[in-house]
């Protein structure tokens, strides 16, 4: 029986987080990094953590962490970092769509190279601005559309191969409405994050406050 294909993103993720070593590095994203350290430490939402580099980091700034990925091969990485580091955090493995968190739960969303389906990305983003609290932020860095010619130029770079999972600055202003856009750009940027992310990429960063009277369910 053919697989689907969340079973087969789903396996994908589990292969390659067998390997031995961290295929993204153990170190934080530096855009993450950065924004992370302007904002007050409450509870932070990390959606496809992977091998938990950045939710890692936040738990050693101070941060409550609720990590969740498909992978429960991430997970267990994830884990073993956050104990070589001395910190706790929460790691749930699963799809979104069946994750239940409270409404207005969290003071932060962490987006780092979350790419899911194109035809879920945005309701995925809908609903996690639920979950998000009123003044919270949101911080996202994820490959933009005009990302795939530099891939095909330089597959080490990495990233999806369907442009519809890729993201453009028109889409995350539709996505997040009721925001104050703090940043929001379209850059090339040069990325050393393991051996799966290396090399010139294009990238949409987004950070965003959730306005204290939005109106999103």
């Amino acid at each position: 029986m053919e697989k689907s294909w969340d079973e087969q993103y789903k396996n994908m993720w589990d292969e390659r987080y067998k390997d031995e070593h961290y295929v993204y590095g153990t170190a934080p994203n530096v855009f993450f990094k950065e924004w992370l350290l302007k904002f007050t430490q409450g509870s932070i939402l990390m959606p496809a953590d992977g091998e938990g580099r950045n939710g890692v980091f936040a738990a050693t700034m101070g941060w409550e962490v609720t990590s969740f990925d498909l992978s429960t091969e991430g997970k267990t990485k994830a884990l073993q970092l956050a104990k070589e580091h001395h910190v706790i955090m929460k790691y749930l493995v699963g799809d979104l769509e069946q994750l239940e968190f409270e409404i207005a739960s969290f003071d932060a969303i962490g987006l780092i190279y979350a790419h899911f389906a194109a035809n879920k990305k945005s309701a995925i983003h809908k609903r996690l601005n639920s979950y998000l609290k009123p003044g919270g932020v949101v911080i996202f860095e994820a490959f933009s559309k005009e990302h795939l010619h530099l891939k095909k130029i330089n597959p080490k770079v990495g990233g999806p191969n369907e442009v519809d999972m890729l993201f453009s600055k028109a889409e995350m202003i539709a996505d997040f409405e009721d925001y104050d856009i703090l940043f929001l750009e379209e850059q090339e940027i040069f990325l050393d994050a393991g051996k799966y992310h290396q090399g010139k990429g294009s990238v949409i960063r987004f950070v965003g406050r959730k306005r204290l009277c939005s109106f999103n369910k």
